[in-house]
């Protein structure tokens, strides 16, 4: 399989395929052309004796200072080099080769003026599994993501640290040689050209809608399975009640919880007085109002990134009839509010999953469990501090949840003095799907153990994920060594087993 990258956009697909699954990279020749054309404006404007920001110009703060010819490839090497100026943790390779797979896109739609050489040899680093060591902290979201994009032209240049196809750390210089890679010399303008985007915090954005996708129908899993461990009332669940308040999100959500539930004895089959109830909590009836919330944000969120990666983001920038002009599309707020946005659905998700696995803890709400799931009460505490770590992660959800995009710090001599801190939104989103992950598997093992302890049968698909799940953990009994059988759920919900075993039975969740 191979992604051929002309002068359109990247899908988002695509761009997951590029970082995830190391999916190749074809340079569309037509568009090659297109780069080399907008090259030839930009050498006439370095030739120009008028000064040209960007070209014959220092940068930010610093724009007022003409670059002699003679020093304008120093000039390229010493505003990567010092821009290079990451700290932290090392950012994962998937963010890395989203953020330098959107920043070849936008080279190549021949509105950077970078030359041919450029984008060729950035492509092959992507094809040769070369990935730049990028730190955590270093950027503001604006003028797009700077430290980051320039630790990826640093290595472009054959400098700075890398990891290889195998994972292992080697010098710039050493991973391009071993992949007979020549290392490129900036000339005028590439140096802005390769840092100057939103590349990073788009790439995380595009990997997160994917990954709530997924576990936002794995969310209608967990209450699902939390219904029929609770023994709730299905009802309310009816395509003509959400009818009433079409938000299509919620209307989808409640279409999976029905599908999920068909053939179920647990909550379709005869009710005495005592399993009879009116109304559930809210955490059961209200679910699809909050997990449909979540998916149309997602879908919000979507549309952003569209429009993302459809843009040609970079200061200067080389119009369609050549002209070069500063411009302020660098700056991250349309991506950074959505970030934020998503982690606060993330959030009330994770919430309302917390208080549905505390539901079956509790003897007096979980009609007719044991209290904590336990085997012998008193001897055995169950699944008691599994529900501390739901309720930990959920508070620290909380937290995530508080937005980055409101801040803002001025930099570069108040040359840049509003930033959208989008960068920052999406570190603490990729935490928060992370939390969530953990917070749903909590939920879905202790609604499959509680599953088992009942006499009535859960519905057909149903009964797999209890199954996949309980073959894992062990299902009820006495305590053993909880933490093992938590993270083992988690793998299962993080590598898509829990969807695709309910998928097997119910086709395809919306």
């Amino acid at each position: 399989m191979t992604v051929v990258l002309g002068t359109g956009p990247l899908s988002p697909d695509q761009l997951v395929d590029i970082a995830r699954n190391g999916v190749a990279i074809e340079l569309d020749a037509a568009a090659v052309a297109v780069v080399a054309a907008t090259r030839n404006a930009i050498d006439d404007l370095a030739n120009d004796p008028e000064p040209h920001y960007g070209i014959s110009t220092g940068f930010g703060a610093l724009a007022t200072q003409f670059i002699p010819l003679d020093l304008r490839v120093q000039l390229q090497k010493s505003l990567v080099r010092s821009h290079a100026a990451g700290s932290g943790t090392e950012v994962e390779r998937e963010v890395v080769r989203a953020l330098m797979a959107q920043r070849l896109s936008t080279l190549m739609t021949g509105r950077t003026g970078v030359r041919t050489v450029v984008v060729e040899t950035y492509a092959a680093m992507l094809n040769a599994g070369i990935t730049p060591i990028v730190r955590e902290y270093g950027s503001l979201g604006c003028s797009g993501d700077l430290a980051p994009l320039s630790h990826c032209a640093l290595a472009l240049m054959g400098e700075g640290d890398v990891r290889d196809s195998h994972g292992e750390i080697r010098t710039a210089a050493d991973a391009l040689a071993a992949a007979g890679i020549a290392p490129v010399e900036l000339r005028e303008k590439e140096g802005l050209a390769l840092i100057n985007g939103t590349d990073g915090m788009t790439g995380m954005l595009v990997l997160a809608i994917r990954d709530l996708r997924n576990l936002l129908r794995v969310a209608d899993i967990s209450v699902s399975l939390s219904l029929e461990g609770l023994r709730g009332n299905a009802a309310v669940f009816a395509d003509d009640l959400q009818e009433l308040r079409p938000h299509p999100g919620q209307r989808a959500s409640a279409s999976n919880i029905r599908t999920l539930l068909e053939g179920s004895a647990l909550v379709h089959g005869a009710r005495t007085p005592e399993t009879v109830r009116v109304q559930d909590a809210y955490s059961l009836r209200c679910s699809p109002q909050v997990h449909g919330a979540a998916r149309d944000t997602v879908d919000h969120a979507a549309r952003v990134a569209g429009h993302e990666l459809n843009s040609s983001i970079d200061n200067p920038v080389v119009t369609h009839d050549y002209r070069v002009e500063s411009n302020g599309n660098f700056h991250g707020a349309p991506v950074g509010y959505v970030l934020d946005f998503l982690a606060i659905a993330v959030a009330d998700v994770a919430s309302m999953s917390e208080r549905r696995t505390d539901r079956f803890l509790d003897k007096a709400r979980n009609f007719g469990l044991p209290p904590f799931l336990a085997e012998q009460a008193g001897v055995d505490s169950g699944l008691m501090i599994a529900q501390y770590t739901a309720a930990g992660i959920v508070s620290e959800l909380k937290r995530l949840a508080v937005p980055a995009s409101v801040d803002s710090i001025p930099s570069s001599a108040m040359q840049e003095d509003h930033v959208s801190m989008g960068w920052a939104a999406g570190r603490k989103l990729r935490r928060a799907i992370d939390g969530l992950t953990r917070v749903l598997a909590i939920e879905i093992l202790t609604a499959s153990r509680a599953i088992a302890m009942r006499e009535e049968s859960p519905s057909p698909a149903l009964a797999h994920v209890v199954d996949l799940v309980n073959g894992v953990t062990g299902g009820p009994g006495p305590d053993r060594f909880l933490s093992p059988a938590i993270e083992a759920v988690v793998d299962l919900v993080a590598s898509g087993r829990v969807l695709g075993v309910a998928e097997a039975s119910t086709g395809n969740l919306d």
